[in-house]
């Protein structure tokens, strides 16, 4: 297994963690039960340690990728940004959510302010989340990418006057 193989095995956890932590979350709103809410919080934990995972497998994965042919610098650049981005985002989360999980565990009573503040947090995070998955598809999946929008007529060839 080269590096971009390691880089495909976890990328997607940081971006599945804060989702499925966000369903968890509101069911422990919802069902008011502080177990349902520590195990979202210890969900946000593990999507904290999943942007390490993929984070430090990402520069090995573009050294392999650059050298395919096809392959632009500039999608690799703008993944690599917001990335960098998401994976600050996901560690605050998953510090917001230790302190979360301190204080629930310690029955305090900001317990449920952090609650809140960790499930808007990770709307956030989702946000970025869905940019650094959409830049890192782009990198290799060209029918994503906003440039391949454009409508084609009947020749092959795309409104805006290029072809494919």
């Amino acid at each position: 297994m080269n590096d971009a193989h390691w880089h495909l095995v976890v990328n997607h956890l940081p971006i599945i963690f804060p989702i499925v932590g966000v369903i968890v979350m509101v069911t422990g709103l919802v069902s008011k039960s502080e177990t349902v809410k520590r195990t979202a919080f210890m969900i946000f934990i593990l999507g904290a340690f999943a942007a390490i995972a993929a984070l430090s497998t990402g520069e090995g994965a573009e050294e392999v990728v650059e050298n395919i042919k096809g392959i632009q610098e500039n999608y690799i650049h703008s993944h690599e940004e917001t990335a960098e981005t998401f994976a600050i985002l996901c560690y605050i989360l998953g510090g917001i959510s230790l302190l979360g999980l301190w204080a629930s565990f310690k029955q305090k009573t900001f317990s449920n302010i952090i609650v809140i503040v960790s499930l808007l947090f990770a709307l956030v995070v989702l946000f970025f989340a869905e940019k650094t998955g959409t830049t890192g598809g782009e990198i290799r999946h060209t029918e994503i990418r906003e440039s391949n929008n454009a409508p084609v007529t009947e020749n092959g060839e795309k409104e805006n006057g290029k072809g494919n």
